[in-house]
């Protein structure tokens, strides 16, 4: 009788190695894309955090917090805004802004600030979405009662 050799492997150990292999190419792919998405993710800050620990100067971070009352400026060149944004904690955070400032946006409002912290402590606003409540009244129908103002919807939806 002669006795072969079979070198394939037995259908358990295969079963193991494929598993072993998928399991290395999941991580590896886990972390390349968090290596990928690590330069594009903003941070979020209050001015709490930022008074207690500053990001690096030049990083992307979001900054969130409400508009400081008195604080809103239009500079020199009639494009940029200056403000401030305050945290709970009473803590403010000078930022600047130059761009088209989105219609929501009035002191004591909430606002989050995409951007960058510079040398100086003032942050720099690339982008800014002002915050509302779940309560918003379109501004033609600031100070009418709940009857005038169902009366005014009423009205425009029959047109």
């Amino acid at each position: 009788m002669s006795v072969t050799s079979n070198s394939t492997l037995a259908p358990k150990h295969q079963r193991l190695i494929l598993v072993l292999i998928a399991l290395f190419v999941l991580i590896a792919a886990g972390l390349l894309a968090a290596w990928g998405l690590r330069s594009q993710a903003d941070y979020f800050y209050l001015p709490e955090d930022i008074a207690e620990n500053p990001p690096e100067p030049g990083r992307a971070i979001r900054l969130g917090g409400v508009v400081q009352n008195g604080s809103i400026r239009t500079l020199n060149d009639g494009v940029t805004i200056a403000f401030a944004v305050v945290g709970r904690e009473g803590n403010a955070v000078p930022v600047t802004y130059r761009g088209i400032v989105p219609d929501l946006f009035v002191e004591g409002s909430g606002v989050i600030a995409n951007g960058r912290l510079a040398e100086g402590g003032t942050f720099e606003a690339e982008t800014l979405l002002a915050k509302h409540d779940e309560n918003y009244t379109p501004r033609e129908l600031e100070g009418l009662s709940d009857e005038a103002m169902h009366e005014v919807l009423e009205e425009s939806a029959a047109q």
